[in-house]
């Protein structure tokens, strides 16, 4: 039976928590969310056919106390003696890593896979098949600890990439089940101040009652760093804002102004999961003479996760009564 929407929501309006920068550590850096678009689409016709990635330790060599150099040699390094194929190499690498080369201080040692140029989820931290979520025709997943993402197709592993999720001294993203709301392809945060423009693309609402969104925005490297909302990088969200399915109701599924009508259906269910990294994300257990990529331990069931709004409250009771 559809419900209105103003009986669930809470709040008094429609408040949007862009996710924009705390102003981040000066040799943080940002991604170039361009230049990995082809890493993030290379895929394999076969999620089986994808080998197991182990992982090595790559220095930035301080011999000759000069970054340039050091760059150039890891690139060698990494690029089998061929500093351009270094080079493209070394994105996935500060992507693993959510450091970038560039600000990585001489001496210092990230992390490298073993193999490259394969589908990108063969990097994944998340299960490639997760059990729970067969019955489930999509699920989306936000992880805090590995600041990441992982979409799933009747448990199937689709995609996944990196995020910064909020702040958490002060506008952490809430951890919970949801589902996807309303979207846009571009909207203009209201917490922009006089004379700017805080431009949000491939929009898609989460918490409609506190305006947090997972859209593409400037991604620095390292941890959370947003006002509540999940960045991603430009091809991650636009392919999630095709992907994901929004709510129905009597008012459409596209922007905010759907919240006036009566809920008919929820989106695709969205699981925020994990604690609060301590500081920059650390996606590898550094055992003495190897890394190890930590995996991501997903609950048995998606359903178990504590309902996040009063939307979700109201579709278990539905649930539980068929």
């Amino acid at each position: 039976m559809p419900v209105s929407l103003r009986s669930l929501l809470l709040g008094t309006g429609l408040l949007l928590l862009a996710a924009l920068a705390a102003a981040p550590a000066a040799a943080q850096g940002y991604f170039d969310q361009y230049a990995i678009e082809d890493l993030l689409s290379t895929r394999a016709e076969d999620l089986n056919d994808l080998p197991e990635v182990y992982y090595e330790y790559v220095t930035l060599d301080e011999a000759y106390d000069n970054h340039v150099i050091a760059r150039n040699r890891l690139y060698q390094q990494i690029g089998d003696g061929d500093t351009e194929l270094g080079r493209k190499r070394s994105q996935l690498i500060e992507l693993m890593n959510r450091q970038s080369v560039e600000n990585t201080p001489l001496g210092d040692t990230l992390v490298a896979p073993t193999r490259y140029g394969l589908d990108f989820r063969a990097y994944s931290p998340f299960p490639r098949y997760y059990p729970g979520a067969h019955s489930l025709n999509k699920l989306f997943i936000i992880h805090k600890r590995v600041q990441a993402f992982a979409a799933y197709e009747n448990g199937k592993l689709m995609r996944w990439g990196i995020v910064n999720t909020g702040n958490p001294d002060s506008t952490a993203t809430p951890n919970g089940r949801f589902n996807f709301n309303w979207k846009e392809k571009e909207r203009v945060s209201t917490l922009s101040p006089p004379g700017e423009e805080w431009r949000m693309r491939w929009v898609f609402n989460f918490v409609a009652s506190r305006g947090i969104h997972i859209h593409q925005y400037s991604m620095p490297t390292g941890g959370p760093a947003s006002h509540g909302c999940v960045r991603l990088v430009d091809s991650d969200a636009k392919w999630i804002y095709d992907w994901a399915e929004p709510w129905n109701t009597t008012q459409g599924h596209m922007g905010p102004s759907s919240m006036q009508g009566k809920l008919l259906d929820p989106g695709t269910m969205v699981l925020v999961l994990g604690e609060e990294p301590e500081g920059d994300p650390e996606p590898f257990t550094y055992k003495k003479r190897y890394p190890v990529l930590k995996r991501v331990e997903l609950p048995n069931d998606p359903y178990a996760v504590p309902p996040g709004t009063n939307q979700q409250k109201m579709w278990d009771r539905l649930r539980a009564q068929r």
